[in-house]
């Protein structure tokens, strides 16, 4: 008797891909179900596992069940807010879903086999969670063990595919039951400080549209400690008062070449200091050569790409928000360009034959020259990072299409990959640095020069800039001379930038503010709320080495909030003269960068502000509660915890902070009224 095996992939393009690698093109296709998306693929397949099978191939369209409170809860004035914290909750199949559910049940009644095809992450083996439970309704004996399998694949190239179909392993039940749990959480919390910030505050605001709607204040755990980086950079930027330093700068012209010797103490904020430092080199009127040393150096190639890095270069250098790039790169996921866009890991397998990668980018026009530069030796493997989350690969492209056949997005994201990979098996940067050492009087003084001898790497991934720097004229130690040119300069500390989407990424990510896979969303999210604002970052001007140092502070856009009393002010020490390398590699020359800032609105700031001065030790406008909830689904997956302990000790986290905050509902509508009402 021939098994019947059950497909089901969380997308129709995923099921479609699948099922023609399996088999090789021999497919009946079937819609039952009336959605011209949703289709069914017959075909015969010969498993390791089961032998000969009769395979239905079909989707779901992302999660397949929603989580809403009983009715008696749902509405917004049913209840006290407090009570979502332990209202029932019931599990239900959306009726957009339940054409696709039938489909499932349909299907499942006379299959052996439940063979999920998900993403392999978390949410994917959620979703497949769900398919188990909608296909048991008909079939009882799909919940036994054994007779729920799942495909473990990166990516939609036919080798993969068929690998994965040969290697069933089990549904992790752990994590499963982490995303239950976050679902659950959210649904919660997000619910009740939801509900209480609008209905306490909701009178407060300027009314929207027709001026019959006022706004919702929407809260998630996640987006609040989003804002918060926003707006505690907002402030250090507003709040910054330039403080003026002096330094002591030394050139010498020899054989035509003029050198720039930096002083080792930088910049002092003490002018009087700085006079007497600089009367005593003037006093002793010879510079004497301490050190003239040449040594190799490198600039080391990147490593592989995980979805933090992919989201932040995005911003920087495709000027493409990270909710956009996460998007066009799935779109190319799913048509098999490149491997699946959400994974922690930056180290390549070592089995992996990255090489045979590498010879499919030979056909492009514009980087398959240093491609096949890399087949014919130039190969090396790729650095290993930190992270491996032991289910997908970094980012790689899979199979080679020409830009022609991309859209304009797909296009750009697709060679950014590329090249990332390529730069990742190629060789390091090599070059040669000069540095020189003076004493001047009591100080000392700098120079070094920088000649790239081997760009390498350089030569395919133009997002990194290394260049060789003036050549320094032959010093030898022990030599002496008198400086060309001494004096004394001033400058102003400027202060930091508004947070960018790579920076607020940096902080997500170090901060455990979300996943790799939804810090996208959850950035979106905060401006939809109408919480931020964007606009392109002002480049700051670059002032020539002989020039004094200036301010480059950016006035801000007059709808901004006014800087709370009881921020500190920024002193910003350790910018000016000395911070303007970092400020030139973030490309601010003139114009703008084309990179995104963030600007809060006056009720993100508000919202933030009120929360602060509320007092307490855990704010909601602070990572720290989500921070603690991430790592206790990490808990979950790893079998340390349950997600009954996880669920149960976070609301109880949770409705401790909501009792504090309605005792002190007073502090926020006092931020609100400052901030909002007062300039609505």
């Amino acid at each position: 008797m021939v098994t019947k095996v059950l497909c089901v992939a969380e997308k129709p393009s995923i099921a479609k891909a699948v099922a023609n690698h399996l088999a090789g093109g021999q497919v009946t296709v079937r819609n039952v179900t009336g959605n011209q998306y949703l289709k069914n693929y017959c075909f015969h397949y010969n498993f390791p596992t089961w032998g000969p099978c009769d395979v239905n191939m079909t989707s779901v369209f992302g999660h397949l069940q929603s989580h809403d409170f009983a009715d008696q809860y749902r509405y917004w004035k049913s209840c006290d807010p407090s009570q979502l914290f332990e209202a029932r909750i019931e599990t239900s199949v959306d009726e957009s879903n339940k054409p696709v559910a039938k489909n499932i049940e349909t299907q499942a009644r006379y299959s052996s086999i439940l063979y999920i095809w998900t993403d392999c992450d978390r949410e994917g083996e959620h979703i497949g969670a769900e398919i188990r439970d909608v296909a048991v309704r008909s079939n009882p004996r799909l919940g036994e063990r054994g007779k729920t399998v799942r495909a473990r694949f990166s990516n939609i190239e036919r080798a993969h595919i068929i690998n994965a179909a040969r290697s069933p392993v089990p549904l992790d039940e752990a994590q499963a039951n982490a995303v239950s749990s976050r679902i659950e959480l959210d649904l919660r919390t997000g619910a009740s400080f939801t509900r209480n910030l609008t209905m306490s505050l909701q009178g407060m605001l300027p009314q929207q549209g027709d001026g019959q709607k006022s706004q919702v204040i929407s809260y998630g755990s996640c987006q609040f400690p989003t804002l918060g980086f926003v707006v505690e950079r907002y402030f250090r930027v507003r709040n910054f008062v330039p403080e003026q330093f002096w330094s002591i700068k030394v050139m010498h012209e020899k054989n035509g070449i003029k050198v720039n010797f930096r002083w080792a103490r930088n910049h002092l904020f003490d002018r009087m200091v700085v006079v007497v430092l600089f009367e005593r080199c003037l006093a002793a009127k010879k510079a004497k050569v301490d050190k003239v040393q040449t040594k190799p150096t490198s600039k080391w190639k990147p490593l592989p790409l995980t979805t933090v890095e992919l989201q932040k270069c995005g911003s920087r250098f495709l000027r493409m928000d990270s909710h956009r790039v996460m998007q066009v790169a799935e779109s190319l996921y799913t048509k098999g360009w490149i491997s699946y866009p959400r994974t922690e890991t930056d180290q390549f397998d070592r089995g992996m034959n990255l090489q045979a990668l590498v010879q499919k980018q030979t056909q492009s026009r514009t980087w398959g020259q240093f491609a096949q530069g890399l087949m014919n030796g130039g190969f090396a493997q790729p650095r290993d990072g930190r992270n491996n989350d032991k289910a997908h690969p970094p980012i790689h492209p899979v199979n080679f299409v020409e830009q022609t056949a991309l859209s304009a997005e797909e296009a750009k994201v697709y060679e950014f990959v590329a090249r990332r990979f390529l730069a990742c098996c190629s060789q390091d940067a090599k070059g040669s640095k000069t540095e020189i050492g003076i004493s001047y009087g009591p100080e000392t003084f700098n120079a070094s020069g920088l000649t790239v001898l081997e760009r390498n790497y350089l030569d395919v991934y133009p997002y990194d800039r290394w260049t060789s720097s003036q050549e320094l004229p032959q010093f030898r130690a022990g030599e002496e001379f008198e400086p060309t040119e001494a004096r004394i300069q001033d400058g102003k500390t400027s202060p930091p930038g508004y947070l960018t989407e790579p920076e607020l990424i940096a902080l997500m990510d170090a901060n455990g503010i979300g996943t790799d896979a939804t810090m996208a969303e959850h950035i979106n999210k905060i401006k939809e709320r109408k919480y931020v604002d964007t606009r392109p970052r002002g480049r700051r001007p670059r002032q020539d080495d002989n020039d004094d140092e200036a301010s480059d502070y950016e006035a801000p856009a007059e709808h901004e909030a006014e800087p709370a009393r009881g921020r500190g002010r920024g002193r910003g020490r350790g910018r000016g003269a000395a911070g303007r390398g970092s400020a030139a590699a973030n490309g601010r020359n003139s114009g703008t960068s084309g990179v995104q800032e963030f600007i809060p609105t006056t009720l993100g700031v508000a919202l933030i502000e009120g929360y602060d001065n509320m007092g307490f030790e855990i704010s909601l406008a602070k990572p720290f509660l989500r921070k603690e909830m991430e790592l206790k689904m990490k808990a979950i997956c790893e079998g340390r915890k349950t997600r009954h302990e996880v669920t149960q000790e976070t609301i109880e986290q949770y409705r401790e902070v909501y009792m504090r905050t309605q005792q002190r509902m007073q502090v926020l509508k006092d931020s609100v009224r400052r901030y909002v009402t007062n300039q609505a």
